[in-house]
């Protein structure tokens, strides 16, 4: 019997290997279910289960249809409905990428998650909860730093930090902006990629080759301002350099241009940006334009900076800038 099941099991697929089995249960009359399942190396549960399909006189499956429609194991959702519930609990605060929230972001790994569930109750294993995140709209983009350096214990506080002060600012109706100088770009009659509608043989002259031929080789420094709440973007182009004096313009600008009509009852405005460039925390010159900037505005400017290492995260956030090299040529707004 042994070698008769060594030869024919590997063979047949689970619901054929059960009534095989079952057949030389049946055969070898009172305790052969036991006996076959220890030769064949089976519980005996799955021999009795085929037992009964042979005495119930089942019709065979139609198709290749091995189980009956519903069977197998359950998902783990169905046998536990609130899961889903306990899983976005504990992403929502920090998932990345949601516009729906501002400034949310996903810190915890799945094998994190898996365990926090599983101490709830809620026994779970890594890769069920990507398939839960998956089904709830989650995705792995491209260039996903997934390994992190050394963690830091104020790490999430600081995170939760800024996103209780953005949904406070924006339940209140005050602005809640996001700034970030952008790439730079050369300045002159270049070629750039893409297309648009002009006369018949009448196409924009730029020169034959990228390598620029004027005088100086000025560059373009755009600055983005993004309204979070009204999910609208604002740049300031300047020809100068990225200060301080500068980044503080550009904010200036934007609240001349937007901010007070769109905000006309604002008394606080607050801003996210990186910690490097020209809006650094360490800059004396970024806070003392501010300063002058809360002055002459009247509003109560509060300035929330992401940690290192979140400069790309928030550029996803912000306007996206592609300018024509030959529109750019033209002289640029004054600024300071």
């Amino acid at each position: 019997m042994s070698c008769r099941f060594a030869m024919l099991l590997p063979y047949l697929d689970e619901r054929q290997r059960r009534l095989v089995l079952a057949t030389e249960a049946r055969l070898l009359g009172h305790g052969g279910v036991r006996a076959v399942a220890r030769v064949a190396g089976v519980s005996e549960t799955t021999v009795r289960a085929g037992v009964f399909e042979l005495e119930a006189g089942e019709q065979p499956l139609t198709g290749r249809r091995v189980r009956r429609p519903g069977g197998g194991r359950k998902r783990v959702e169905d046998v536990d409905p609130a899961i889903a519930e306990a899983l976005l609990a504990l992403v929502e605060p920090d998932e990345r990428g949601d516009p729906m929230s501002p400034l949310r972001w996903t810190t915890k790994s799945l094998r994190h998650l898996a365990e926090e569930l599983t101490r709830q109750g809620h026994p779970v294993s890594p890769s069920t909860v990507r398939r839960l995140l998956r089904a709830a709209g989650f995705s792995l983009q491209a260039n996903s730093k997934t390994l992190e350096g050394k963690q830091h214990p104020d790490r999430d506080a600081q995170f939760r930090y800024l996103h209780d002060q953005v949904i406070e600012h924006q339940r209140a109706g005050e602005p809640v902006i996001s700034v970030d100088a952008k790439k730079k770009e050369m300045l002159g009659q270049l070629p750039n990629s893409g297309r648009e509608w002009r006369p018949k043989g009448d196409p924009v002259q730029v020169e034959d080759h990228s390598f620029f031929t004027g005088p100086q080789g000025e560059t373009a420094i755009p600055y983005g301002v993004y309204d979070l709440t009204a999910d609208a973007g604002w740049v300031n182009v300047g020809v100068d350099h990225a200060t301080s004096a500068f980044a503080v313009a550009s904010i200036r600008r934007w609240w001349q241009a937007r901010g007070q009509a769109d905000y006309p009852r604002a008394t606080r405005l607050l801003v996210t940006a990186d910690a490097g460039g020209s809006n650094s925390y360490r800059f004396r010159a970024w806070k003392a334009e501010l300063a002058t900037l809360a002055t002459g505005t009247g509003l109560s400017i509060t300035v929330c900076h992401f940690p290192p290492g979140h400069l790309e995260v928030e550029q996803d956030r912000a306007p996206v800038v592609l300018p024509d090299h030959h529109e750019l040529a033209r002289p640029a707004a004054d600024q300071p």
